[in-house]
């Protein structure tokens, strides 16, 4: 029974159906309960900073449960996608009604969509990644996987890395270094490897002309279909999705660097780069996400294997706590700041 606890995270959806069915000021539940009462429970709930081993380990890593509870959120993210659209849509309701139900939408598209993608991004079998780029989809964020898998991982926690917030930056300022840098390296690292491969920006291996492609006809389907008010709609709820992801990268890696060897070369990454914590509640809800350091360390492990390492800097609070300190930037920096090893603080201000 413990394995299912990772269920946890259809929590965020199921919290979107209050906001869908009941409407009204509940329309802002989502929130609320991502960012109040997830936060809340975070601080009463004890650290767990044990790992998996021998025969346990082994077990863990070959059940199929683990991976059909991402499976399932498939038809989560696009069945309340749907429904909102056509609900929008086809009835008329208050500014503020529908401004919360993008939110809520959003945040199942941020949790329970790109989250669910990045760890499916990351399995070796094909279909499993394909299976991650359809839930970048609806967040028009399908850049990610190239950039995240081919850049990110190689460039974390230096200049380079557009997904690494410097010492001293504000969220809202890395919200858009970020973005279009991230977008704009995903162009860059298509390129290279279409000309790696000799082949030219019209091949059909230039995935990021048809995650673009697939984009542009998801929004004129749901145009459609669902008018304007739906095309608004699932535009304004994309972004939040997607801004929800920024948010993470800026916790996981804010202030920390790889320092140059006398090479010229960065150091490798090492388990001190990333930012983790081991709050129950945030663990179980982000799929593990939280265990930063190991999946850096070695990206291909399963998140239910993922492990806690002694020398990895952690937060004084959960991930979903630390996106809320994030949102108010002197807040974040007095309780941040001085946590950032004094060496990094220097490169990377």
């Amino acid at each position: 029974m413990k394995d299912l606890k990772y269920l946890a995270a259809l929590t965020i959806p199921i919290s979107a159906f209050i906001s869908l069915y009941f409407k009204g000021y509940l329309s802002y539940f989502t929130p609320f309960y991502a960012f109040a009462i997830i936060p809340f429970l975070e601080v009463l709930l004890p650290h767990d900073t044990s790992n998996l081993e021998g025969e346990q380990l082994k077990k863990k890593s070959k059940s199929k449960l683990f991976d059909w509870m991402l499976y399932l959120n498939i038809p989560m993210v696009f069945g309340f996608l749907f429904y909102a659209l056509w609900d929008v849509s086809t009835h008329s309701y208050a500014r503020y009604e529908e401004i919360g139900l993008i939110f809520s939408i959003g945040i199942v598209l941020g949790v329970n969509g790109i989250n669910v993608a990045h760890e499916l991004g990351h399995r070796q079998h094909t279909f499993e990644r394909y299976l991650g780029k359809l839930l970048l989809l609806p967040s028009f964020y399908m850049h990610f996987y190239i950039e995240h898998n081919f850049g990110h991982h190689l460039h974390a926690a230096t200049k380079e890395d557009p997904a690494t917030a410097k010492y001293n930056q504000s969220l809202y300022s890395f919200w858009f270094t970020s973005t279009f840098r991230q977008y704009r390296n995903a162009w860059k690292i298509q390129n290279r490897l279409l000309k790696s491969e000799n082949e030219g920006f019209f091949s059909m291996k230039n995935d990021l002309f048809f995650y673009t492609l697939f984009q542009l006809i998801y929004a004129v389907f749901v145009f459609l279909f669902f008018d304007t008010v739906g095309l608004w709609f699932a535009l304004a709820s994309g972004a939040i999705g997607f801004l929800l992801l920024e948010t993470v990268n800026y916790i996981e890696h804010y202030g920390l660097v790889r320092f140059k060897m006398p090479s010229g070369r960065y150091e490798r990454v090492r388990e001190c780069h990333s930012w983790n914590s081991n709050h129950v509640i945030g663990r179980i809800v982000l799929y593990e996400l939280t265990r930063h350091s190991d999946h850096h360390y070695k990206s291909s492990k399963k998140y239910q294997t993922l492990d806690y390492h002694d020398i990895s800097p952690q937060m004084p609070f959960g991930y979903p706590t630390s996106m809320v300190l994030s949102f108010l930037p002197p807040l974040w920096f007095t309780i941040m700041n001085k946590r950032v090893p004094v060496e990094m603080r220097k490169t990377s201000d």
